[in-house]
């Protein structure tokens, strides 16, 4: 394997088969959630995918038995908190989207039990997103007090309709994998137990393939992600705005307390 892969600490890089490369988030112990040096990898990963020479697929999975449970609260907190560190974490946000709409090699994403935060959004940015029919799909940002921003603009609307895009996004609600793939929101749902095959065997056709063709299909594709650009800036300008307000300080303390926020209805927008 490349030694251009030697630092990663928070991505365990591995090769499962000939120009296929596995790349699992890992802290499973806090069911890899996505701290600052995990934020800032899963910024950089792409990149050095896009400059490997022997690679031509990647497939992104979550070590142990979860995807991803969203960002870690001492992330969230150095948002709220110092806007230098806000600063930074917008735009790692911002290349995070970028970075995987323009990578030239096709991502294939493996998602089983909660799908959360900066997981998330590479997860359903994958070109051929897979997910166990068990697992939990959330996007939490009005849960935790703050705009849906990270990839929501850009490619909800997309994959499932704006009418269903406005409900998750706007109440929270979980999604199982099985509903996800019933309203277009992932490529495909499968049983658990076989999900990290599929995703290899589909990443070894992708591998297989007319190199060529398929990177420029998808780079032809992803126009229409492109084109969403302007609403995801928007959406993800008004997130960081709102780190620096109450609402996101009730959010996190509900989180922290295992209970249900109370927001004021009366705050200022």
């Amino acid at each position: 394997m490349s030694a251009r892969y030697a630092s990663y600490t928070r991505l365990r890089i591995t090769t499962p088969a000939e120009r296929v490369l596995k790349i699992e988030l890992n802290r499973p112990e806090r069911l890899n959630a996505t701290d600052e040096a995990m934020h800032l990898e899963l910024v950089q990963i792409w990149r050095d995918i896009d400059n490997d020479p022997d690679i031509s697929v990647s497939i992104l999975t979550g070590a142990g038995k979860a995807f991803s449970a969203g960002g870690d609260f001492e992330l969230i907190e150095g948002n709220i908190n110092d806007p230098v560190r806000r600063a930074a974490n917008w735009k790692q946000a911002r290349d995070l989207v970028y970075n995987i709409v323009n990578s030239s090699k096709p991502i294939v994403s493996a998602m089983r039990g909660p799908a959360v935060g900066a997981g998330l959004t590479a997860g359903l940015l994958a070109d051929i997103s897979i997910v166990a029919k068990n697992a939990k799909i959330i996007d939490g940002h009005t849960r935790l007090g703050v705009a849906a921003g990270d990839h929501a603009a850009i490619i909800w609307p997309l994959l499932c309709g704006m009418a269903k895009a406005k409900y998750y996004l706007l109440l929270c609600d979980r999604i199982s994998g099985e509903e996800a793939e019933r309203i277009g929101l992932v490529s495909l749902a499968v049983e658990d137990e076989e999900l990290d095959a599929k995703a290899l065997e589909i990443a070894k056709r992708l591998a297989e393939g007319a190199p060529s063709a398929i990177r420029w299909t998808k780079y032809a594709l992803n126009n229409w992600l492109r084109t969403a650009g302007p609403a995801f800036d928007a959406s993800l300008a008004l997130e960081f705005l709102g780190f620096a307000g109450t609402e996101v300080k009730e959010g996190l303390a509900s989180h922290r307390e295992k209970r249900a926020p109370k927001f004021d209805p009366d705050s200022p927008v």
